[in-house]
């Protein structure tokens, strides 16, 4: 199958997007560890990074990655992009094998190809995205009978689980709180895609802003990022990183590729031969997610400590 030129232009985006994010954590945890030899370690409190250029070095290249991730969306459609995200952490791996010193176990190495054979069955069978002149028609499209029960049933679910399900069970609590940000995290989707077609038009030459749908995406975007924000610190800071990282990804994926399918009919085009690729391509992703973290720290005889695992898997899901 050929790639249609937006989509090829997507998948360049979204792999750049995640070379970046990947590169820029092996480039903050170096700026960190030399902050940590002249000050109070970021594990322990302290804020010495600050004034470690090669730290915001980092931070730089990580904006770089989310900026590239952003405008892959004004191409590609979400179930082309998003599951590329898992990349990042191959990036990560190697890049810290190679100068860090930290080992990259071969399960790990399994892991790697395990995302790389995924993501080239994903790409290869991937829907076209569909032409879109104007914010009226996303918004038009977000109007639609189901998409409006998707976001509203995604809504009610979170508000239960925030205001309910985390106060009454503690067995359940990083569930809840992975399930929280994967339903605001689709939604995050559905709104930044509509704000990259919107810039993506404007640059154009056709000026989106002066519609009063583009600034609710945008404000849809920034009360989502948020909440996810505010409720995958919790998870982090509560329960194990290695556990945390690898479902969210899956839930969020499996959510986000969800509503899409919803509200854009990405699969209406296509066959059953062509979607069972893709569901074939995004399982392997996640198999080889789960087994790189599960043994990232594996022939490591110093493992990175929790904190900054913690800090690398926010960023490269926020």
């Amino acid at each position: 199958m050929v790639m249609s030129l937006d989509n090829l232009r997507g998948f360049a985006l979204a792999t750049s997007s995640s070379a970046f994010i990947g590169s820029s954590f092996v480039i903050k945890k170096i700026g960190l560890k030399k902050a940590g030899d002249v000050g109070e370690r970021a594990g322990s409190g302290g804020y010495s990074y600050l004034h470690e250029p090669l730290w915001w070095i980092g931070m730089v290249t990580m904006i770089l990655g989310e900026v590239a991730n952003f405008a892959a969306y004004a191409f590609a459609p979400a179930i082309l992009v998003t599951p590329l995200g898992a990349l990042s952490i191959i990036f990560s791996a190697v890049l810290a094998h190679l100068i860090l010193n930290e080992r990259l176990h071969m399960f790990g190495v399994v892991g790697c190809v395990l995302c790389v054979v995924g993501s080239v069955d994903i790409v290869l069978h991937a829907p076209m995205e569909k032409k879109i002149d104007s914010v009226s028609e996303i918004w038009h499209l977000a109007t639609e009978p189901g998409f409006i029960v998707y976001s509203c049933l995604a809504v009610a679910v979170a508000l239960v689980l925030m205001f309910w399900v985390v106060h009454h069970t503690e067995q359940r609590k990083m569930l809840a709180y992975i399930a929280i940000c994967s339903l605001f995290g689709s939604l995050t989707v559905i709104s930044v895609k509509a704000v990259a077609i919107a810039l993506k038009l404007s640059f154009n030459g056709v000026n989106q802003f002066v519609y009063v749908q583009t600034w609710f995406f945008i404000a849809v975007v920034i009360i989502c990022c948020l909440v996810q924000l505010n409720y995958l610190n919790k998870a982090l800071d509560s329960f194990n990183t290695a556990v945390v990282a690898p479902v969210y990804y899956v839930m969020f994926t499996i959510l986000t590729i969800f509503a899409n399918m919803i509200m854009y009919k990405d699969w209406d085009s296509q066959n059953a031969t062509q979607i069972a690729s893709e569901l074939c391509g995004f399982v392997t992703i996640v198999a080889g997610t789960f087994l790189l973290h599960k043994t990232r720290d594996m022939g490591n005889t110093q493992p990175a400590p929790d904190s900054l695992r913690a800090d690398c898997e926010l960023q490269n899901h926020s």
